[in-house]
C-alpha cells in the first residue's frame, strides 16, 4: 500500500472547520433548525395567555365595582336579578360577606348554576393537555398561579388572605382541572364586601387551540423538511461514498480494477467533482503508465553501453598495446554517452515537478535567443554549421514562462538541427508573433523527417536516425524533453518540412503576453 500523505487541512488563511457528525445529520439539523424555533413558538404563547388573564382580571375588577355599587343601591330581594344579569356563558358567583365575614348572599342559593369541573372525571384527552400545559409552563418558566381551593368559597378569610378584601382587588387562581379562575372584590357600602367569580376555561381553550393549530403546522413542516433534507443527502451523500470508495481503492493500489463514477447527468458541484476525481483517477493511471514504461526504457538504454563498457574491460588485458589505446578510446566514449544519458535522464524525470513549482516571468525570446546564439558561438558547439538568426522587434516575441527551462527547449532543437546538418550547413532560428501565439521556428538542411515519422520523433529513446549521422552522442530524450517543456507552458510544438522541400522545419508554438 502506498504510504499516506500529509497534506496541508486548509487552504493559506483559511481557519480550519471541524465537524464530528456525517454530513446527512448536519443536512438534517440545519434544514430543522429553521423550523425547530418556529415550533419554540408554541411555548411563548404563554406570553399570551398571560396578556389574556390581565384583561380578564381588569374586566372582573371593573365588574365587581360596577355590581357592588347597583347591590348597594337596590334592595336584597333584587340582588339575585343583578346577580343573574350579569352572568355569561362562562358562568359567574356571586358572593357577599357582612362585617363579621358571615355569607349573606350566594348566586348559588339563587339558582344560578357556577360548576367547578373535577379532573378526576373528565377524559384522557383532557388530562393529556394539562400535562401538556405543566409541561409549557416549566419549561418557559411561567408564573405559578396559585391552586383554588372549592371548599373555602364561603369562607371571608380565605379570600381576605388572598388579598380580595382590599379596593380594588383581584386575583388569577388554578381551578382543579387547570384553568384560570379570575377572582375580584369590591366593597358594598360601608359594611358589605362582594366577591365575584369567573372560571376562564375559554382562556384555556383558545391558547390550548393557537397551540395544536401550530403544532400540526409545525409538525408536517418538520417531516417536509425531514424528507427534503433526506433526499438532498440521499443525492450528495450517496455519490460521494461512492467516490470515496473508488479513491481508496486506487489508494491501495487496485486502480486498474476501479472504474471511477463520471456521474455524466449530473451538472452540479458533486458532478464536477465526480468528472474531476474520474479524469485525476486517469491521468494518475497514464503516470504511472509512463513511469513504468520510462523505467523500462531507461534500463533498455543502460544495457547498450554498459555492455560495451563490460566487453571492454573483459578484452583490456588480453590485447596489445594498441588495442588497449582503441579499448581505451571505446571505455571513454562509453562513460561519455553514459553520463549523457543519465543526465537527461534526471532532466526528463524532473520536469514535471519542477515546472509545477517554478513561478512564470514574462519573458522576451528575442533576447533569450540572442544571448543563446551568442554563446553557442563562443563555446563552439556546432561544428562547422553556422546558425542564421533573424532577431525579432525588441518585446514582440513575448511569453509568459521560465527561462532557463525554454532555453533548454530550444537548445534541444538546435542541437537535433546541427547534429542532421552537412558540413559547413546552415541552421536558420528565428521568431515572430502571429495573433496570439508567438512561434520559434528551426530549420535545418538534413535529411528531413517522413510524414510517418513525425509524431514518433517526440518519445523517449526515438532512435530513428541514419547511420551515417550517427547516435553516439545523442541519448534519445533531446526532443522528449523539448516537447514536455514547450507542453508545460500551454503550447505544442511540431514538425513538418521547409519550404524549400529539403531538410526538416521545428516550430514551438506559445501563448504571447
Amino acid at each position: 500500500m502506498a504510504p499516506v500523505t500529509a497534506s496541508p487541512p486548509t487552504e493559506p488563511g483559511e481557519r480550519p472547520l471541524r465537524f464530528r457528525w456525517s454530513l446527512t445529520v448536519r443536512i438534517l439539523l440545519l434544514n430543522v433548525l429553521a423550523l425547530a424555533l418556529t415550533g419554540g413558538s408554541i411555548f411563548y404563547l404563554d406570553s399570551f395567555r398571560g396578556r389574556l388573564l390581565s384583561e380578564r382580571q381588569e374586566q372582573q375588577q371593573r365588574l365587581a365595582r360596577t355590581m357592588a355599587t347597583a347591590f348597594a343601591g337596590a334592595p336584597r330581594d333584587d340582588w339575585p336579578a343583578i346577580s343573574a344579569a350579569s352572568q355569561t356563558q362562562e358562568q359567574r358567583r356571586v358572593l357577599v360577606f357582612d362585617a363579621k365575614g358571615r355569607p349573606i348572599f350566594d348566586s348559588i342559593d339563587a339558582g344560578q348554576e357556577f360548576r367547578i369541573v373535577d379532573p378526576s372525571r373528565e377524559a384522557w384527552r383532557r388530562k393529556a393537555a394539562r400535562a401538556m400545559d405543566r409541561t409549557i409552563d416549566t419549561i418557559v418558566g411561567a408564573d405559578d398561579l396559585t391552586d383554588f381551593e372549592p371548599a373555602q368559597t364561603p369562607n371571608a378569610k380565605y379570600w381576605s388572605s388572598l388579598g380580595l378584601f382590599a379596593d380594588p382587588a383581584s386575583v388569577t387562581l388554578f381551578a382543579p382541572d387547570r384553568t384560570p379562575l379570575v377572582a375580584a372584590g369590591a366593597p358594598v357600602g360601608t359594611a358589605l364586601h362582594l366577591i365575584t367569580l369567573e372560571n376562564a376555561r375559554d382562556a384555556t381553550r383558545l391558547v390550548r387551540a393557537e397551540r395544536s393549530r401550530l403544532a400540526e403546522v409545525v409538525a408536517m413542516a418538520l417531516l417536509l423538511s425531514a424528507l427534503v433534507s433526506l433526499y438532498l443527502a440521499r443525492t450528495i451523500v450517496k455519490p460521494l461514498r461512492r467516490l470515496t470508495r473508488a479513491a481508496v481503492r486506487v489508494h491501495q493500489g487496485r486502480g486498474r480494477e476501479v472504474i471511477v463514477p463520471r456521474l455524466e447527468g449530473r451538472r452540479d458541484e458533486v458532478g464536477l467533482l465526480a468528472r474531476a476525481v474520474s479524469d485525476m483517477t486517469a491521468e494518475l493511471r497514464a503516470r504511472t503508465d509512463a513511469i513504468e514504461s520510462f523505467a523500462a526504457d531507461v534500463s533498455h538504454e543502460l544495457r547498450n553501453p554498459l555492455a560495451s563498457l563490460r566487453s571492454a574491460i573483459e578484452t583490456f588485458a588480453r590485447v596489445d598495446a594498441a588495442g588497449q589505446a582503441q579499448l581505451l578510446d571505446i571505455l571513454r566514449d562509453d562513460v561519455q554517452r553514459l553520463d549523457r544519458l543519465i543526465g537527461d535522464v534526471a532532466e526528463m524525470s524532473r520536469l514535471d515537478a519542477q515546472l509545477t513549482r517554478t513561478p512564470f516571468d514574462q519573458v522576451d525570446l528575442g533576447l533569450l535567443l540572442e544571448e543563446m546564439v551568442r554563446e553557442r558561438e563562443r563555446r563552439g558547439e556546432d561544428r562547422n554549421v553556422s546558425i542564421a538568426f533573424a532577431r525579432p522587434y525588441r518585446a514582440l516575441a513575448t511569453v509568459a514562462g521560465d527561462p532557463g527551462r525554454l532555453a533548454r527547449a530550444i537548445s534541444n532543437l538546435l542541437d537535433n538541427a546541427v547534429s542532421f546538418s552537412p558540413a559547413d550547413g546552415c541552421v536558420r532560428l528565428g521568431a515572430t508573433r502571429v495573433d496570439r501565439e508567438v512561434l520559434v521556428s528551426v530549420e535545418d538542411e538534413g535529411p528531413g523527417v517522413e510524414p510517418g515519422l513525425r509524431a514518433a520523433i517526440f518519445e523517449r529513446f526515438a532512435t530513428d536516425r541514419p547511420a551515417e549521422f550517427g547516435d553516439e552522442r545523442h541519448s534519445g530524450l533531446g526532443l522528449a524533453i523539448a516537447k514536455t517543456i514547450v507542453e508545460r507552458h500551454n503550447g505544442r510544438i511540431e514538425v513538418s518540412a521547409p519550404e524549400s522541400g529539403k531538410g526538416a522545419r521545428f516550430v514551438i508554438r506559445l501563448p504571447a503576453l
